[in-house]
Order: structure tokens, then sequence, then C-alpha cells
């Protein structure tokens, strides 16, 4: 099997990583940093996602496991105490895969010259630094509302628990091929009114969203930030494409969520 290894650059990761490079080899395992059939993530949630923008033109082959070195990450299933367990683990054991749906944004400019499509693990927003986003915004090709605020952030099942959840978002489980559109500081008052709540949408659903007026456009597709003129439409749904985890050990969503987010101090009654 091929492997990669991706890394945070403290020296804490350097050092993970070598060790992973060095016992994986010893087991006749083949380093390969271009076409691997897994993807060792050694940081945190965004080393994770850099090491994902760095496959993503071959999710149909490479898998994706993390390990932690910091604060405890979301998409990361081992600890560094664990990393002999996992080593023997890659080495010996085949690997069961766990899907997760993807968002694809794609990006039209006025002028008909060439789309931008880009697929995202977590979450895209919409901001601008001229003042409000106004955005048309249409589902299904028909129109809703007219949003007026900050932004937008269109997340997928696995980021809702991101910038999504600190926007007031719903936590979608990543079983759900689904996406979801939450507010920024959106205007409501007597002139201008959208429908105030988070909105989750199944795959067969796109929504296009139009700006109303000519805005320089700050574009983020996860850790990537991007300016966007001259922007006709930018259109959002359930990529086709699927981020492949490798699974050495069940390691439930909710448990996540809990650990992530819960303590484990109870009140006492």
């Amino acid at each position: 099997m091929k492997f990669a290894v991706q890394c945070r650059g403290d020296q804490a990761s350097k050092e993970i990583k070598s060790k992973l490079m060095s016992y994986l080899s010893q087991f006749k395992m083949e380093y390969n940093d271009d076409e691997p059939d897994l993807c060792i993530s050694v940081g945190g949630d965004g080393t994770l996602l850099e090491a994902f923008h760095k496959y993503y033109n071959q999710l149909d082959k490479t898998s994706f496991i993390g390990v932690h070195t910091g604060h405890l990450g979301f998409y990361a299933d081992w600890m560094p105490k664990e990393l002999e367990k996992l080593i023997i683990e890659i080495a010996r054991t085949p690997f069961q895969v766990v899907e997760y749906p993807l968002l694809e944004i794609t990006i039209r400019p006025n002028d008909y010259d060439k789309e931008h499509m880009y697929l995202a693990l977590n979450e895209s927003s919409v901001k601008t630094a001229e003042g409000s986003v106004v955005l048309d915004v249409e589902i299904k090709g028909e129109h809703f509302e007219t949003f007026r605020g900050d932004g937008l952030c269109i997340s997928t099942p696995s980021g809702s628990t991101a910038y999504n959840k600190a926007l007031g978002g719903a936590i979608i489980h990543p079983s759900l091929e689904a996406f979801q559109i939450t507010e920024m500081a959106s205007i409501n008052n007597r002139v201008f009114r959208t429908v105030g709540s988070p909105l989750i949408f199944p795959k067969h659903h796109t929504v296009v969203l139009r700006p109303k007026n000519e805005r320089s456009f700050l574009i983020t597709i996860d850790h990537l930030s991007m300016s966007f003129n001259n922007v006709h439409s930018i259109q959002c749904r359930v990529a086709e494409n699927k981020v492949r985890f490798a699974r050495f050990r069940p390691f439930p969503f909710w448990k996540r969520v809990h650990d992530s987010f819960i303590s484990d101090s109870r009140s006492e009654l």
C-alpha cells in the first residue's frame, strides 16, 4: 500500500511524521506523496483540510486518517500516545472506508468567461468588503428570497460543526447527503426580510446565489480565501464526489460531537 503524510509543521508533528515514515517503510509500505492510497494527517483539522485539497482530484483513490497533535480535532481519530497501535493497524489490517458528502461551488462570471468549480469538505462562505452582501437566492430555479447582510455560509454535514455551528446552524449527521445555508447577520426590518433560519437542502436541490449589485466578493473554500469580481452567479449543490476516511475502529459521529463540545462533568441534582 502507498501512503503519504501531511504534517502541520510543528516539532511534535514532525517527529510523528518521521516515525510513521520509518516504521511503515519497515513494513514494506511505499511512501508516495503523489498518489497515496492512504494520506495520514498529523496535526489538527486544518492539516486534514490541507491534505484533502492536495488530493481533491483523486478522491476515489485516496483515503484519509488523522492523528491529533494539539487541541482535540474533529476529523482525527488517533492520539500521539496511540501511534504504535495505529502503525500496526495500518500495516496489518485492511481498513474500512467511511464516505462523507462534499459541497460543490461553481462561480460563474458575468462575461461568460471560464467558470470556477471548487469542492469543500467543511464549508464555503460568501462575503464582501464593500458594504452588505445583497444576493437573490434561487432554489431549484425559483426565486426564494433576497438576502441582505454580512454574508452566507454554505456547509457540508461534516462541516456543520465548524463555522456553521458558530453562526447558529444545525448539526447534520454526515450520512445525510445534504448541504446547509446559514445567514451571517441578515438585515431584517419593515423593508427587507429573509427567512432568518438555516436552510437544509437534499442532494437533488441546487441553490443559485445571484448578486444584486456589482461587488468584489471574498469567497472562502474551507481554509482557502479568494477574491472574485464580476460575479454572475454562485451555484451550490451536493457534489458527486465524496471524501473517504479510513477507519480501523468505530468512532461514531455523535461521540465526536460530544467530545468536541460537551463537558464530561455533570451537575449534581
